[in-house]
């Protein structure tokens, strides 16, 4: 019998209900009882349709750099060389290979002496860890380091040891009582924009002879001398033992980064396995992110735009009383609390024909989900009024002094000095 769906569903639908209970349980605990109960049977974290002058703040393309005519020719011009590429794991390609050559500028870019490129941010976070992590060696991670580190940890069958965000005094007490390892921080964290407290916790490293991974994904590009990141920024490019990133965010591509020794590089090829068993990226990938380093060294008017951006918008949401304390960066978190909250903040917010992010369990704590809004060098000022004016519109609407984030700031005002 020919392929029809109609022949091939109720196959589908037996091969379902022949799930055993621990898998479909939480099929149930999904679609039943937070889909269907909780969300009121609408998908939280999907859009409605949007109109024709909608202001999409969700993208992590930073610097605008997408759809850069320059660097989608460089990309065409490689795939019109019609080269064949050799999908292989990275771990046999050889030095002098255009991906090791990449490798190379992009560390000297970032001040080290050699890196790494991945398949994604992800596989750089969980393959690092499990390279220099291990069974019972501890590793304290700030409690909104990115999933990926934490899953990171679990691949290396290594201990973690929470610490409370950017709480150096809660990091130094944890380091005191479990002894040296591994501090994972991320320099611009992904829910809220907040920046780490990157020479305190160094310190600390340093002091208890511990190794600091920064993540810099929401830095790179976007923050110090010619996007180099945070850590360049500080000067402390020597004294940091690793640095990972997405090339996702700021470099608009699709890969991962690690900074490291050239002596680490052939360890972590031979033993991280999300490298032995990823295939090596293709020539016109590498091409994009050259082409994309090179303009990004000489973007400093996207990113100062970025940053005026991102202080127009804070200042803005403050006075409109808003609770964006927590961060400082193009990242802003509008924390509604529960998942029905968010819901009705996001459905407000896309009525105004403002298309945000929602973060939710398990990206944030359970009943601290959020709208996330992640802004760009290219809004402009009528724009950025027009979100100041979505936000001013819909307090009422979306109840904004219920929020549990209005509640900490009412709370924080009355506290004592």
């Amino acid at each position: 019998m020919p392929f029809t769906e109609s022949y091939h569903e109720p196959l589908i639908l037996a091969a379902e209900q022949r799930l055993p209970n621990f898998v479909s349980t939480r099929l149930d605990e999904y679609y039943t009882d937070r889909m269907e109960k909780l969300w009121g049977g609408e998908h939280l974290l999907h859009w409605s349709s949007p109109g024709p002058n909608a202001i999409y703040v969700s993208s992590n393309d930073y610097l605008c750099i997408a759809a850069e005519p320059e660097l989608v020719k460089a990309q065409a011009a490689c795939l019109m060389r019609g080269e064949a590429d050799l999908l292989m794991s990275t771990v046999f390609m050889r030095e002098g290979s255009a991906q090791y050559r990449l490798e190379k500028k992009l560390a000297g870019f970032m001040g080290a002496e050699d890196g790494l490129i991945t398949q994604s941010g992800w596989s750089a976070n969980v393959g690092l860890l499990q390279t220099i992590a291990g069974p019972g060696v501890p590793v304290y991670l700030d409690m909104q380091a990115h999933a990926s580190l934490w899953e990171g940890v679990h691949a290396a069958q290594a201990c973690s040891v929470p610490f409370l965000h950017n709480d150096v005094d809660h990091l130094r007490r944890q380091v005191l009582k479990h002894g040296a390892g591994v501090i994972v921080i991320d320099a611009v964290y992904s829910t809220n924009g907040s920046v780490a407290p990157l020479p305190e916790v160094l310190s600390i490293a340093e002091g208890s002879g511990s190794i600091l991974v920064v993540d810099e994904s929401h830095s790179l590009g976007t923050h110090g001398p010619g996007g180099a990141g945070l850590v360049m920024q500080m000067g402390l490019s020597e004294r940091v033992h690793f640095r990972t990133a997405s090339l996702a965010k700021g470099f608009g591509g699709r890969a991962g980064f690690i900074t490291c020794s050239s002596k680490f590089k052939g360890y972590f090829l031979s033993t991280s396995r999300p490298a032995i068993f990823s295939s090596c990226m293709l020539r016109h990938e590498l091409a994009w992110f050259e082409a994309a380093l090179d303009f990004i060294r000489n973007a400093d008017d996207r990113r100062v735009a970025l940053h005026r951006n991102a202080r127009r918008v804070r200042d803005g949401l403050s006075a409109l009383g808003y609770n964006v304390s927590d961060g400082t960066e193009q990242i802003i978190a509008l924390e509604a609390g529960t998942e029905p909250k968010t819901q009705v903040l996001r459905k407000a917010l896309e009525a105004e024909g403002i298309f945000g992010a929602v973060f939710c369990a398990p990206a944030t704590p359970k009943n601290r989900s959020l709208v996330r809004l992640t802004l760009n060098s290219g809004l402009t000022e009528v724009e950025i009024e027009q979100i100041l004016q979505a936000c001013a519109a819909i307090r009422e609407k979306v109840q904004l002094a219920d929020w549990s984030s209005s509640r900490r700031m009412a709370a924080s005002v009355r506290r004592p000095r």
